[in-house]
């Protein structure tokens, strides 16, 4: 068990963020539709939460759903990365997978160059393509090499709790790249989480925000018409304590 394990909150808004320092996360991962796992965050948004005082990871996620991109995608990403970071991210969150589910290892490496021609302390996360992969331990093990700092994943389970096995054989073969164990996490499991050896955790800690004027009034394809998410701090707090215990 890591004894300087962080505690990492994904958010979507600035006063997420200050919700999440005030807690005593380590840091956030900021992003926005986090109803759709989550898309790049505007300049703006970026500028904003760096002001909070706390870091902040961008995610760099151009569109919904699966992680093998197109050539536009890519550039798209790639410019996102230069960006982001230049907005005031202390780091950004990026993944790409190949047609067989293996680590598209071209497209990384230009993200991590792209990361590394604007900040050469930027810290570079894989988000959960990982998960996606067709062995997600043998892709962790390449990590070091492409330049990445962490990795964010389930162990390829629906949540971290229910891939804690594999999360402990990540950190085994990822050598110097940190693994930080998230999805569907709450409080209760972040003691079982720390005992995969996980350098992290990772938690939304999320709660529907008072949108009564918007529910029912669906805005679109994938909108049910209920609230959106915004952070909740005592969640916040009680991850922090459970680290802490």
């Amino acid at each position: 068990m890591s004894p300087t394990a962080a505690l990492e909150i994904a958010v979507t808004s600035p006063t997420g963020a200050i919700a999440a320092r005030d807690g005593g996360a380590d840091r956030v991962e900021l992003c926005v539709g986090l109803e759709l796992g989550g898309l790049t965050p505007s300049q703006a948004l970026v500028e904003m939460t760096h002001e909070t005082g706390i870091p902040a990871h961008a995610l760099v996620r151009c569109r919904p759903g699966g992680f093998v991109h197109t050539p536009d995608e890519v550039e798209l990403m790639e410019r996102e990365v230069r960006t982001v970071l230049r907005s005031g991210a202390a780091g950004v969150v990026v993944g790409a997978l190949r047609a067989d589910r293996t680590l598209d290892q071209d497209a990384l490496r230009r993200f991590v160059d792209a990361a590394r021609s604007v900040s050469a302390t930027a810290e570079i996360t894989l988000h959960r393509a990982i998960d996606h992969a067709a062995d997600p331990v043998a892709a962790a093990g390449s990590l070091a090499a492409l330049g990445f700092t962490r990795v964010l994943t389930s162990g390829g389970a629906p949540t971290a709790v229910a891939g804690a096995t594999t999360i402990s054989r990540m950190v085994e073969a990822a050598g110097p790249v940190q693994v930080m164990a998230g999805a569907g996490v709450t409080p209760a499991d972040v003691r079982a989480l720390l005992a995969t050896g996980a350098a992290a955790v990772h938690l939304s800690a999320k709660r529907p925000a008072a949108d009564s004027a918007h529910a029912g009034v669906p805005m679109g394809a994938g909108d049910d018409g209920s609230a959106h998410f915004v952070t909740d701090a005592e969640v916040v707090a009680a991850a922090r304590r459970a680290l802490d215990a």
